[in-house]
């Protein structure tokens, strides 16, 4: 199971924040080695969408690019760090509603652009949990979705293969207030101080998701589930050793006295019934914006 080998991921991680050491959640992602105050602004209203269930038909003077075969020896995206060549997301600190993610029903090729070369195989799980990405972007044919295990990158999925599922909820974090908001169907619901990362650990910046929770594997962590995201540590080598291969999360932490403050790993750490609030009414594939 995947939370079971997350615990074994993650042993020298929870020791070290046992001692005081102040990590973040990237430790209790989702893991398992290949992988769970002012008022704040309100998100600009989002463009009409196409809807999910059909791409657009070509017009007379359109075609649709055809999707080159995938190689069979393609790498699969897991909870490692994604492979490269995929291009950079170019809404990264958009923050308008994403009300579509795209669910794999099998392994389907990933591309670098509509009719271009395919880089990587996305499955329906990784480590066991369910996959739903932000879809952020359409062609004729072709959609765009963000990439887990890498920062602000996207991959575009020919038709078929997969189903999509209507987003209500998005997370905005403000790094310079230390705010984390949620807005539901494009309104403000509720809005946290957090406490991010501190420097040379900064909490990403850009579009990521919550791929998925997983139980606290220790009581530094108040008790709490923790959301792993779809994002990883800009510099993976300066995280301390024990939460290498982490992914960047969002979590609760056994105590609030330092909250407005850059003290974690990269994670994003707010109150537990915050956390616990969060848990219980946003699902995953939900987009997380950082901006500063």
């Amino acid at each position: 199971m995947l939370f079971d080998r997350l615990i074994s991921r993650w042993t020298l991680g929870w020791l070290l924040a046992a001692f005081g050491v102040p990590l973040l959640l990237a430790a209790a992602l989702l893991v398992g080695r290949a992988l769970t105050v002012s008022p704040a602004p309100a998100p600009v209203a989002a463009a009409p969408r196409t809807p999910a269930t059909a791409d657009p038909s070509p017009t007379p003077t359109e075609s649709v690019p055809p999707a080159a075969p995938a190689p069979d020896d393609l790498p699969v995206v897991t909870y490692d760090p994604a492979p490269g060549g995929f291009p950079a997301d170019p809404g990264a600190a958009d923050t308008r509603p994403v009300t579509e993610g795209l669910a794999p029903k099998r392994t389907i090729a990933a591309y670098d652009a509509p009719g271009g070369r395919p880089r990587a195989f996305l499955a329906p799980t990784i480590s066991d949990v369910p996959l739903t990405m932000p879809i952020v972007d359409r062609r004729v044919g072709w959609t765009a979705v963000l990439l887990p295990s890498a920062n602000r990158r996207i991959a575009w999925l020919p038709a078929g293969g997969w189903d999509t599922v209507t987003l209500r909820d998005q997370l905005v974090v403000e790094r310079r207030p230390h705010r984390l908001t949620w807005y539901r169907d494009g309104r403000a619901v509720h809005s946290w101080q957090v406490s991010l990362g501190m420097t040379g650990q900064s909490t990403p910046l850009g579009r990521t998701f919550i791929l998925g929770r997983t139980p606290p594997p220790q009581e530094v962590y108040g008790g709490v589930d923790i959301f792993a995201l779809g994002a990883i540590p800009d510099d993976p080598d300066a995280v301390p050793t024990g939460l290498r291969g982490a992914h960047i999360g969002l979590h609760s932490w056994h105590n609030d006295d330092t909250l407005g403050e850059n003290v974690t790993n990269g994670c994003i750490r707010l109150t537990r019934s915050g956390q616990r609030q969060l848990l219980a009414e946003v699902r995953p594939g939900t987009a997380v914006v950082v901006v500063d």
